[in-house]
């Protein structure tokens, strides 16, 4: 399939909470995958961004997952509009003239409420506006698979992708990557 319309950024979130506002954003990888001169889609640049937590609540269990320490991020994580605003400077970077830039996540609904909460929290425009591209979703329909059949495991089996490497999952920038491979392999269908 020739893409010209969509420049697609692979998005994906850690955070030391189930929701926004109560928890926080606290590291975003982005992988932009724009289209070539033809329409292809290819596995272009990657943005990751560390930050500072400000939310009163910080889950144990959210934290073994993503592997971050806290209290270095207190100390030395990028304020959220700083990041926000190079996220945003990025994106416009990388969105291929001519198209307009997509929100991609695995589980899209869970990542994109972290990021539009902290655009609205800092009264900036999100550059992906108030939608976002489910990869999940987007397999059900694609393999004609059950929804509980669109983990990534599953995905990767069926997309003929590589195991994701364990060490580096639950890394943003990692998992955003990981989450371009399964984009353009469903796309390509």
């Amino acid at each position: 399939m020739a893409e010209t319309r969509a420049t697609y950024f692979c998005i994906d979130i850690e955070c030391s909470g189930p929701v926004p506002a109560l928890y926080d954003m606290i590291s975003l990888g982005a992988v932009v995958v724009p289209p070539d001169d033809a329409g292809k889609l290819r596995i272009g640049e990657t943005f990751y961004v560390e930050l500072r937590p400000e939310a009163p609540r910080v889950d144990a269990g959210a934290m073994r997952v993503n592997g971050l320490d806290i209290e270095a991020l207190r100390r030395d994580g990028v304020v959220r509009r700083e990041a926000l605003l190079s996220l945003t400077d990025w994106t416009r970077q990388h969105t291929r003239p001519g198209t307009k830039p997509v929100f991609v996540g695995h589980n899209a609904p869970f990542d994109w409420s972290f990021v539009a909460w902290c655009y609205a929290a800092e009264d900036l425009p999100n550059p992906y506006g108030y939608k976002a591209l489910d990869t999940k979703a987007l397999a059900t329909g694609v393999l004609g698979i059950h929804w509980f059949d669109s983990s990534k495991e599953v995905l990767a089996e069926r997309l003929n992708l590589p195991v994701e490497d364990l060490s580096l999952k639950h890394r943003a920038d990692y998992d955003a990557r990981y989450q371009a491979e399964l984009l353009i392999k469903l796309l390509e269908r």
